[in-house]
């Protein structure tokens, strides 16, 4: 049985005095994984490789040439490339398709001598809140076997939660770290839009998605955000400011002014122990000498609609190069050019990314490109200039990470627009670019982890990380 560190510095601090082992560490997260088999976490475990790495970091240890990350083992969303192993973004249509190159975050892990033990099962593509739009199945969330993980980096979420590794990196289009980070109570960080490199990562929406850590510590957050974040000439879109580095990392108990999205509190789609949670905070907050004040979205009703069809319109251009030709799935019915285009994709993609596709398609063709595409874009603006006038009075906005805890297994599939409402609460700083934590804030009466997030201003990662410290000791 793994141990259950709460923060890489315990395990760096037993690496150095010899009171444990990398290979040791893996050996114990194997054992996990072995027993939450059932949960359905992994697509693939590397078991030989793993141990491997593991023994030559430990002699790397023992000499003092070691990285930043020595005896850190991680799992990788399967949405991420890793030069040799099979990348499949849970879905048939890369059914044993093996990358030949690692992005560049994977390259930066492993720079460092972390240990990738493993790829996580997500939803299809990246596209939904409960991890089970995946061809593998849906994850099971380790507090509650019939509730779901959360989604769409779901299974990165459990293996952190169900101590399988000591951290996960997943991607966050929508909210897809975040919302299962609170589904299971770990922290989720989405940084800056342009913050870490997109390279290798499978895209699903272009403008929207980001590369984050799950961990069980701010502390590792903050570690693995220096390491993965920086320029990298394989992504233009990436910032050239400077990287948060880690020795900068400390709790801030400064006074701040925080507002809170009253929404929140009043909505009737907000669950009573995600609001009695929200209420305890403020109330903290407040005692604790923070101005905390309550704030009206008022493009609130928006978000969700203004992120799907932006989501949608990229994701339809981005899935079109997966069309049976030139790699992936090919349909064994095909019989010539257009049999093999349609048959390998509608055999190939799930129910819920065809949806998507087509809805995208929609929004982007000739006649409905203005009514749709194009005024998103504009109201996304909005959204966008709206949230930093209000962080130009205010350090943070708080509110919940989700509407209401994990949802049983199987019950929002039959109406996708009761799923994509779960992202009310997390879209705001996807379509804005701005980053973003969820933090864990206890149970609900039922043992379910809730989470809530704070949000920042664009490049702030430093502040918010420091402050979320605090934030956790409250």
């Amino acid at each position: 049985m793994a141990k259950n560190y709460s923060s890489y510095i315990e395990i760096k601090s037993g690496l150095t005095s010899g009171e444990i082992t990398a290979e040791g560490l893996v050996k114990g997260y194997l054992q996990q994984i072995k027993a939450n088999a059932h949960l359905n976490v992994f697509n693939e475990v590397f078991e030989d490789e793993a141990l491997a790495s593991a023994k030559d970091i430990d002699a790397r240890i023992s000499n003092g040439t070691a990285g930043k990350l020595a005896g850190m083992v991680i799992a990788i969303k399967d949405n991420i490339c890793y030069k040799g192993h099979k990348v499949s973004a849970s879905s048939k249509i890369l059914e044993n398709f093996t990358s030949i190159y690692s992005s560049t975050v994977v390259e930066r892990l492993l720079a460092e001598d972390a240990i990738i033990i493993g790829r996580c099962n997500c939803d299809e593509f990246a596209m939904g809140a409960a991890n089970e739009n995946s061809f593998f199945g849906p994850v099971k969330n380790h507090a509650d076997e019939t509730r779901v993980s959360g989604g769409s980096s779901g299974g990165s979420a459990v293996a952190v939660q169900a101590g399988m590794c000591h951290a996960a990196i997943g991607t966050d289009t929508g909210g897809s770290v975040r919302q299962p980070a609170a589904f299971c109570g770990v922290i989720g960080l989405k940084p800056t839009y342009g913050r870490i490199s997109r390279h290798g990562v499978i895209s699903y929406a272009s403008s929207f998605d980001q590369v984050g850590p799950l961990t069980k510590s701010v502390s590792d957050a903050s570690l693995l955000l220096e390491i993965l974040a920086g320029t990298d000439e394989y992504d233009s879109t990436l910032s050239q400011k400077p990287v948060p580095q880690h020795r900068d990392f400390k709790k801030d108990t400064g006074k701040k002014n925080i507002a809170y999205l009253q929404e929140a509190l009043s909505s009737p789609g907000v669950d009573a122990d995600v609001k009695a949670t929200l209420t305890s905070y403020i109330e903290k907050l407040r005692a604790d000498g923070h101005t905390v004040k309550p704030i009206s979205f008022e493009y609130l009703e928006y978000l969700v609609p203004t992120y799907y069809i932006l989501a949608m319109a990229e994701a339809s251009s981005n899935l079109a190069r997966y069309d049976g030709v030139h790699y992936g799935y090919r349909s064994p019915n095909a019989t010539d050019l257009e049999s093999t285009y349609k048959l390998s994709r509608s055999e190939g993609f799930g129910k819920e990314v065809k949806r998507r596709i087509m809805l995208g398609t929609f929004v982007l063709s000739a006649g409905y490109y203005d009514a749709y595409y194009a005024k998103a874009q504009k109201v996304r603006r909005l959204i966008q200039n709206k949230t930093n006038e209000i962080l130009a009075d205010f350090d943070f906005i708080l509110t919940p990470t989700a509407p209401e805890p994990a949802f049983p297994l199987g019950v929002k599939e039959k109406d996708p627009v009761v799923t994509y409402l779960h992202d009310i609460f997390t879209v705001q700083a996807s379509l804005a670019g701005m980053p973003a934590i969820s933090l864990p804030a206890g149970n609900n009466s039922k043992g379910l982890p809730l989470g809530l997030q704070l949000l920042a201003k664009s490049f702030a990662e430093q502040e918010l990380l420091n402050f979320s410290e605090y934030f956790l000791q409250l």
